[in-house]
């Protein structure tokens, strides 16, 4: 099952969509943009799961797919 995670940058001046925790893909200046982006990764990659971290990198929410 791969993982995607929506995350901020450094100084939340914008958001990263990863791959695998590893290097991140694209930065998106909104947090919207960057979840409906890695919606679109994930959904073409099932089985594979979206997590989306807060301005605290803290997990805010999990979605399957």
């Amino acid at each position: 099952m791969k993982e995607y995670t929506v995350a901020p940058n450094k100084d939340v001046t914008g958001w990263y969509v990863k791959i695998e925790d590893v290097a991140p893909t694209d930065l998106y200046d909104m947090r919207s943009t960057a979840i409906e982006k890695a919606e679109e990764l994930a959904k073409g990659d099932s089985p594979s799961r979206l997590l989306i971290l807060n301005d605290q990198h803290e997990v805010e929410e999990e979605r399957k797919f």
